[in-house]
């Protein structure tokens, strides 16, 4: 089936049209929707499930039914907008299809919300909705009033989405089109429809190998996201990572400003990084700009994350005097290194539980080695779910040599996403505690989510640590070990 094509899309004609939006309630999508119906448009949309975020866009007026048969789809509605959730045979889709309403993903919307505005584009294999939220929090605190759509809840910047200022009320860019930072994810090339005026690339590495042939193919998209970046004398830039993102393949022959941070000398933002005090501080041409220190979020991927935040945010008129402040009062992001509570244990001690979305080999290694660090546990248990049979099997080797810094790993099912009955046939939960052991690390296979619960709860002791990884459902191990809620386990 080949999508009806949208028509051509102005400021002016957003206010004639009606978005549907399936799958209205992810993060993404439901900021998409504020930015639209503010850009004035009529917006409505369906989800699957009923949650928070669908209650609060039923209380702003943006009416979110969960009937997804197709009946919602009337000739009234003029474009239909997917998540990348949403598969080609869903029936809304099939219904537009057959309406002959234009279909457009949530990344070409955005792309055209995001030419808009003064467009913040976030990339990387990792740490994008956490830039995303420390950026935003600077830009609050700083006036600048922005508009952002995070991947992750941060409450502290207000949730995963905000419709800020049309112009940008301070600073050298004052009158320009409103901020909006958001994240641009490489699964399926979807950020090559995105229009960013500055972009950040934190990493690069293998990732989504069920959708790119190689790590090459995954440096060549993320060089032709890169240029989409306008020229310099656009006001286009680009911050990449002096090391990790393989920026001698990216940068040759951008037409926009390229600059580089990191902990290497040479970076022209050479970050420095006490993980003691967990102190960070920016250097250029050998002189301090900034220097904070967050006693909330350890590990030098953190470091690396906020240092790309104040930069953007200084390359976008914010004094780095007012960039201090949101970086030290910044706590984090929901499932991002967040310490979710105590277990009561029964010695009658207290181990403390984490809480993580990691999901990738790198992002477990930097984790459990950070947590090992600044909290000194006696033991320290990590409970993974693999994410995808497709990314277990072509990364298996990896994540074997992921989990050294925990003392017992303990894996559930992998939690299926979209692979095939093929794929899931290749690879199994077992199959990665086999390589685990032969590592010599403390590894075993508990399937059930209430089983894992009880044993956690029978096993840890006083002085213990229990963090819980992974992007499925794995999250709800961590909830009802601090007593937050019942376990349901969900395969």
């Amino acid at each position: 089936m080949t999508p009806n094509p949208p028509p051509p899309l102005t400021t002016e004609s957003l206010r004639q049209k009606h978005f549907h939006l399936v799958g209205i309630g992810g993060c993404g999508m439901n900021g998409l929707a504020r930015l639209l119906r503010n850009l004035g448009s009529e917006v409505c949309g369906t989800d699957a499930v009923e949650s928070p975020v669908t209650e609060a866009l039923n209380r702003d007026n943006i009416p979110t039914s969960f009937i997804q048969d197709g009946s919602m789809i009337t000739k009234e509605i003029d474009i239909i907008v997917h998540s990348a959730a949403v598969p080609p045979d869903h029936p809304e889709i099939r219904r537009g299809d057959e309406l002959g309403i234009p279909i457009m993903t949530y990344a070409q919307m955005l792309g055209f919300v995001q030419s808009q505005h003064t467009s913040v584009c976030i990339a990387g294999t990792h740490g994008k909705s956490t830039t995303v939220s420390m950026l935003s929090a600077i830009l609050l605190k700083a006036g600048f009033d922005p508009s952002f759509i995070v991947g992750a809840n941060c409450s502290q910047i207000g949730g995963s989405s905000r419709v800020g200022s049309e112009k940008i009320p301070q600073g050298p860019l004052e009158g320009n089109c409103g901020v909006l930072v958001s994240e641009s994810c490489e699964f399926n090339r979807s950020f090559h429809d995105h229009v960013p005026t500055i972009g950040l690339i934190n990493n690069i590495e293998e990732d989504h190998l069920d959708y790119y042939s190689s790590l090459d193919a995954i440096i060549e998209s993320f060089r032709n996201f890169a240029m989409c970046i306008p020229s310099s004398e656009e006001n286009g830039f680009l911050l990449i990572a002096h090391d990790g993102a393989h920026r001698n393949i990216v940068t040759p022959g951008l037409r926009c400003k390229v600059e580089t941070f990191g902990f290497h000398p040479e970076a022209d933002y050479q970050v420095v990084f006490d993980p003691i005090v967990r102190r960070v501080g920016i250097l250029r041409d050998g002189m301090w700009t900034i220097q904070w220190t967050n006693s909330i979020m350890p590990g030098s991927h953190n470091a690396l994350n906020a240092a790309a935040a104040a930069i953007l945010a200084a390359n976008l008129g914010v004094d780095w005097e007012a960039i201090t402040s949101p970086l030290e009062e910044f706590e984090g992001v929901d499932r991002r290194l967040q310490k979710l509570g105590n277990l009561s244990c029964n010695d009658g001690g207290t181990a403390i539980v984490y809480d993580d979305y990691g999901h990738h080999p790198t992002e477990i290694e930097m984790t459990l080695r950070a947590l090992r660090s600044t909290e000194l546990p006696k033991r320290l248990f990590c409970v993974f779910q693999p994410h995808q049979h497709s990314r277990t099997r072509f990364l298996l080797e990896q994540f074997a040599q992921s989990f050294s810094s925990a003392d017992e790993i303990i894996v559930p099912h992998i939690y299926f996403v979209r692979d095939s009955e093929a794929e899931q046939q290749r690879v199994s939960a077992q199959d990665l505690v086999d390589k685990l052991i032969e590592q010599g690390l403390s590894a075993k296979h508990i399937d059930d989510f209430e089983n894992i619960v009880k044993y956690l709860q029978s096993t840890a002791r006083d002085g213990d640590l229990v963090v819980i990884m992974g992007a499925g459902p794995v999250t709800t191990i961590a909830h009802a070990l601090v007593g937050k809620n019942k376990i349901h386990s969900e395969k």
